[in-house]
């Protein structure tokens, strides 16, 4: 359990480049439980990277790893890895490969078109290739990000009464650059792609209340956020 860890040094620092390494140490700990391969054969993509904080740590496994986001934002000491620029709602995904290992992590409620992109990760995984999916999903206690708790008065009101009570700026806007996005659903989607196997879906921050990820309705609150491991069945 790091959630108590994330929220303590949230509160010193704010989500700085520790912040987000503890996140990336505690999933990789968690998927070598899951049995996931890393080290030198295994292809990665760090998908939707940011500064790549999550792919660097894959790295430090032995993991060639490839960084793609809509522009590179690695830092300067890290500009040499592999890094493919792509827009997830506009563009098809072809030019990223295949791999054996995709990270996706606190992109999915960032995306206008989410089914899509699910739909197109069967042309990026190597036949039994694992994807890391994990987002804040909308009903949980941050799903509104930085003007949570107020998203749960909705998309529309919460953003607007945020603004009005608290006034400080705001970085996200529903509908622009964060959207509604649900376990139940999300799950529901993944299984009606064929070629697709949830072999996992665990409170990111809590695996060990994975129990809860199976309840429908609760989970959607009680998954502070969400990671779903996903194989490419054949």
């Amino acid at each position: 359990m790091i959630i108590h860890r994330l929220i303590a040094h949230h509160l010193k620092h704010g989500d700085d480049t520790a912040f987000y390494r503890l996140q990336a140490e505690d999933a990789i700990a968690w998927m070598h439980t899951q049995k996931v391969a890393m080290g030198p054969e295994v292809q990665a993509l760090d998908l939707g990277c940011g500064h790549g904080v999550f792919g660097r740590e894959l790295q430090k496994t032995g993991c060639q790893v490839t960084f793609a986001d809509i522009e590179c934002a690695l830092p300067p000491e890290h500009r040499a890895s592999p890094f493919i620029p792509v827009d997830l709602d506009k563009e098809q995904y072809a030019s990223l490969g295949r791999h054996d290992l995709i990270v996706c992590s606190n992109v999915f409620e960032h995306l206008a078109k989410p089914r899509q992109f699910l739909q197109q990760l069967p042309e990026l995984l190597k036949p039994n290739g694992r994807l890391y999916l994990s987002w804040t999903n909308w009903l949980s206690p941050w799903g509104g990000h930085d003007f949570s708790p107020f998203h749960y008065l909705g998309p529309h009101w919460g953003p607007a009464l945020f603004d009005r009570l608290v006034g400080r700026p705001r970085v996200h806007q529903p509908f622009k650059t964060l959207y509604p996005t649900h376990i139940g659903t999300t799950l529901k989607w993944i299984r009606a792609i064929r070629s697709l196997q949830v072999e996992a879906c665990v409170p990111r921050y809590y695996h060990e209340c994975g129990f809860l990820t199976g309840i429908p309705l609760v989970r959607e609150f009680l998954t502070w956020n969400t990671a779903i491991l996903i194989r490419r069945m054949h």
